[in-house]
């Protein structure tokens, strides 16, 4: 599919998105990101590094698995992004690290923290497919931090609103090991 389609499923997929998170509560929110953080568990179970990302606005937050995780014993990851292009580097990351506001204002550890390399990666999504393609916001870190690490498990977290038919992909895209919302699991 042409770069067209992806943007115009992009901009369908931002304001779907939108219209969910922004007709739930607080309390609804966090209720549905700790009940995906409980599906998430077992696919996690036995890893040692599992990379995270800090949600920005409407993305389905992590912070309930984030706290999960660390409750087991997995060290955590978070990206890194200094500028579009550069390369996403992991670094490590536990609850109550400082974080600083990266490029377009992600939260990430300060640049001086332990690299790492995950064993598992949950990525944010625009989009997914029962055929696990991922649609993300364009920039390409992920596609290019999967390419580098071709062993780590990625796993999609996004809200079941996030799902298409058929996401528009290019022979780069990466596609996911699984994907898990607030309405299930997909893949494993």
């Amino acid at each position: 599919m042409a770069s067209a389609d992806k943007a115009a499923q992009r901009a369908e997929l931002r304001a779907a998105r939108a219209r969910f998170v922004h007709g739930l509560t607080a309390v609804e929110r966090a209720r549905l990101e700790t009940q995906a953080a409980a599906k998430l568990m077992p696919l996690i179970a036995g890893a040692r590094v599992v990379a995270f990302y800090h949600a920005i606005g409407d993305e389905f937050g992590c912070a309930p698995a984030m706290a999960a995780a660390a409750a087991a014993g997995i060290r955590l990851a978070l990206p890194h992004v200094h500028d579009r292009a550069g390369a996403m580097r992991f670094l490590h990351w536990a609850p109550g690290d400082r974080l600083d506001a990266g490029w377009r204002g992600l939260l990430q550890p300060v640049a001086d923290s332990p690299t790492t390399r995950p064993d598992i990666v949950v990525t944010p999504l625009l989009g997914f497919d029962s055929s696990l393609q991922r649609l993300g916001q364009g920039a390409g870190f992920y596609d290019r931090a999967f390419a580098d690490l071709p062993h780590v498990k990625k796993i999609g977290w996004g809200w079941s609103v996030q799902q298409l038919a058929r996401i528009a992909c290019d022979p780069w895209d990466v596609p996911l090991d699984a994907v898990v919302t607030e309405a299930g699991t997909i893949g494993g």
